[in-house]
């Protein structure tokens, strides 16, 4: 074999591999609660329903035999089969706090645990009404509403999976944009402009994420002063300090917040202290 560069096969220049353009993020997901469960249709026992007061899907376990046909026709991979007791679980959507019956809810809608407990205050839980047809009634006072139907940052996963999905994500910036448009649809590239230049109500709007463990079914927004003017991507964009209300169901205040955040300042005296 001849190598190149000296007489040890030193290489003077070097050598390099192709850069392979691989992305990795994590996605956190739930079950979707399917407007139209593969999990329901494939199941040969009927076990698998859909509530009607909330969307919610179960799986009855007294009449689960543990065929996990469900198992199979998931295209999101949320049914599982258990086998110490031979029968497929999903998740519940956390549907006695979605009820209000949580000790903690005061008798109102609370967000689901996988919402209430999540550190980086990435995720929002509510609901939406629906007319005799199974439409969304328009009501861009609710959050959800306001995220999916006015400004269209909010996306379906996978949805040509034709199940028509209620959990909706807002798309990640960084990914490449192929695999977004991919998992997003094509929609994905004007939801990230959306919210890469919020508008001023989609900032305040942002700042309900996590903000309380009720759901929120209204906001309100009280205007506040311009705090700063910068150029964006060749385009002026303004922020404001406004103050962002959300009311639960029974339309009782729940969270307020003003989009820049107090900042404290630690006296001299305990500069040291924990």
């Amino acid at each position: 074999t001849k190598y190149k560069g000296g007489r040890l096969g030193l290489s003077e220049e070097g050598a390099a591999l192709p850069v392979h353009q691989t992305w990795f993020f994590y996605l956190q997901r739930i079950c979707n609660h399917c407007t139209y469960p593969a999990c329901a249709a494939a199941c040969p026992r009927k076990a698998i329903y859909k509530r009607e007061e909330d969307g919610i899907v179960l799986i009855d376990q007294s009449r689960c035999r543990g065929y996990r046909k469900c198992v199979e026709q998931c295209p999101y991979k949320k049914s599982m089969y258990r086998g110490t007791t031979h029968t497929s679980e999903k998740c519940v959507g956390c549907y006695p706090r979605v009820e209000g019956n949580d000790p903690l809810s005061d008798g109102v809608p609370m967000e689901t645990r996988c919402m209430a407990v999540c550190p980086g205050k990435i995720r929002l839980n509510g609901l939406v009404d629906l007319d005799e047809s199974g439409a969304w009634v328009e009501d861009p006072q609710n959050p959800l509403y306001y995220l999916v139907r006015e400004e269209k940052i909010a996306l379906l996963l996978y949805p040509q999976f034709g199940t028509e999905p209620n959990i909706y994500y807002i798309p990640p910036r960084w990914a490449p944009r192929p695999y977004l448009r991919q998992m997003f649809g094509p929609g994905v590239d004007e939801a990230i402009e959306r919210y890469s230049n919020p508008s001023r109500t989609t900032l305040a709007l942002m700042q309900l994420f996590r903000a309380t463990q009720k759901m929120v079914f209204k906001f309100e927004i009280e205007e506040g002063p311009l705090v700063r003017e910068i150029e964006r991507n060749g385009q002026p964009w303004q922020m404001y300090d406004d103050t962002v209300i959300g009311f639960d169901a029974d339309g009782n205040e729940v969270a307020r917040l003003s989009v820049v955040e107090p900042m404290h300042e630690r006296p001299s005296e305990r500069l040291n202290s924990i």
